[in-house]
């Protein structure tokens, strides 16, 4: 298991768009991946559950993934948080 928490930035966090842009990179991977904010968790491959645990400007989400690729798909998934999903 391997985690990474880092702090969503760009302006409306994981809306539509966002969300399914980090589903379509989470899905390349073969390791289970979660999104954590406030205790509550969302299967990274899942929009429905990305967008029910409501992640704003600011919030700081725990990326953690478990299984072969795990270190790449916490990777892949920070840099495109860090890049603002390429919005701004």
């Amino acid at each position: 298991m391997y985690s990474e928490s880092i702090e969503v930035q760009n302006k409306t966090g994981l809306h539509a768009r966002p969300a399914a842009v980090l589903v379509q990179t989470a899905v390349k991977f073969k390791s289970t991946i979660t999104i954590e904010k406030d205790s509550k968790q969302a299967n990274a491959k899942s929009i429905v559950s990305l967008l029910s645990i409501g992640v704003s400007k600011g919030s700081t989400i725990k990326i953690t993934a478990e299984g072969e690729d795990e270190k790449q798909a916490v990777a892949a998934l920070t840099k495109l948080i860090k890049s603002k999903f390429g919005e701004e």
